[in-house]
């Protein structure tokens, strides 16, 4: 992890300061369940490196966004969302203040289960 940012909430459950219940951990990635979960399923998946938001992206990121991506239907299979087509899941980014976006470190929602959900 080459860059983070002392006052950044992911960035210190990256760092094992703020517990998580872990869904997956690399070099690069960490996903972890939400502590408001808006579905049955819902984990985040966040790059280790502090990236704020999705509007700070560059060609420099697109291994690990693809990465993420690549990882989000085997994580969404293994924590319990049914199988395509008829189950299936949610990715979301929310991007800035008016995106919806809260914690200003890139994350996508990984949301899955049966519907109706409270958000979304």
């Amino acid at each position: 992890m080459s860059q983070t940012d002392p006052n950044c909430l992911f960035c210190k459950i990256v760092e094992g300061k703020i517990p998580s219940r872990k869904v997956y951990e690399d070099d690069d990635i960490l996903a972890f369940h939400d502590i408001q979960p808006w579905a049955p399923m819902h984990f985040l998946l966040i790059p280790k490196q502090h990236v704020a938001s999705l509007a700070q992206v560059g060609p420099e990121h697109a291994g690990v966004l693809g990465r993420m991506l690549a990882l989000a239907p085997r994580l969404a299979a293994e924590n319990g969302a049914r199988p395509y087509p008829e189950g299936g899941h949610r990715v979301i980014i929310n991007t800035g203040d008016d995106g919806g976006q809260e914690v200003h470190h890139l994350h996508l929602h990984v949301i899955g289960g049966p519907r109706p959900w409270r958000k979304g």
